[in-house]
């Protein structure tokens, strides 16, 4: 076969664009760090990268649902400390109540603050978090509670508030409200105020104490009960993040550049175009003048 002087012109043209696409690649490879750019440059890396993706997406949905979850339990459990101390400082005015050296004048003073109390442990049973009461079940657009200590809807909301924290897992986010704030809560502190400036006698009112460790002892279960599920959303969120490592790790393999290899790759690269330019320049048809030197 005759070569032509225009076959080794298109040759040459033609192995300098591939050569040009192939520095474009290497280029935007170190440009944007990754592997593929669009699906036709490696449908197989790109296929895995959407899954790996995917899942990642799916980790980090469910971290951010575990922050949910801190928030309604943190709040929660801070609620029921504050109530545990309001609660136990009404267990030491029933007992100073009771006692024989109390005037009917001191136990009035005793009564404003059991009142007091009262009305704290309302606004706690109130509590309101990122504009849900997360003591009223399901219902968190409406307080549990009106000023008088009864329930505002008559029927108690005790529903859970249920949060995926992981694939296939999901935890109660609040606690069983009646457990800890009812109406008997409320109606039997302020039985004990009455009964306080009604000037009842000591062992009258010595059976508030009694019944003040019953509160008492409902908060506690459920607090427990509380920071059980918040030890093991402490677990699912320690597994979340060792998901999230390995997840993110194998993505960055399937789709990270070998930074030192592309550069190598890139200068190889730009050392033969560099020669076959020069190459090409040598590619000139013979003139008229040349025969004539």
């Amino acid at each position: 076969m005759r070569v032509t002087q225009n076959m080794i012109s298109n040759n040459f043209l033609n192995n300098l664009s591939n050569s040009y696409n192939r520095l474009d690649k290497l280029m935007e490879q170190a440009y944007t760090g990754k592997k593929v750019s669009r699906p036709s440059d490696d449908p197989v890396v790109a296929m895995k990268g959407m899954n790996y993706r995917t899942e990642l997406t799916e980790i980090q949905q469910f971290q951010r649902n575990t922050a949910e979850m801190h928030s309604w339990m943190d709040n929660s459990d801070d609620a029921l400390d504050k109530a545990t101390s309001a609660l136990q400082r009404l267990r030491e005015l029933a007992v100073q109540a009771s006692n024989d050296t109390y005037e009917e004048g001191q136990r009035a003073n005793i009564a404003e603050e059991v009142k007091q109390l009262r009305e704290h442990l309302i606004e706690i049973s109130n509590t309101k978090v990122n504009d849900k009461y997360i003591f009223n079940g399901t219902d968190t657009t409406n307080p549990r509670f009106g000023d008088d200590g009864k329930l505002l809807n008559g029927t108690p909301n005790d529903e859970a508030v249920n949060i995926t924290v992981s694939d296939g897992i999901t935890l109660q986010a609040n606690i069983t409200p009646s457990n800890v704030f009812n109406e008997d809560l409320f109606d039997g502190l302020q039985a004990f105020a009455d009964s306080l400036e009604a000037g009842e006698t000591n062992d009258e009112l010595g059976d508030y104490i009694e019944q003040i460790d019953g509160f008492i002892n409902n908060v506690v279960d459920e607090r427990a009960n509380l920071g059980a599920r918040m030890n093991r959303l402490d677990m699912v969120e320690d597994r979340l993040s060792s998901q999230e490592i390995v997840a993110s790790q194998i993505l960055s393999d399937n789709e990270d550049v070998d930074f030192e290899k592309v550069i190598m790759d890139l200068k190889t690269q730009e050392s033969i175009h560099r020669a076959a330019l020069s190459v090409g320049a040598q590619v000139i048809q013979p003139s008229l003048i040349d025969f004539l030197r």
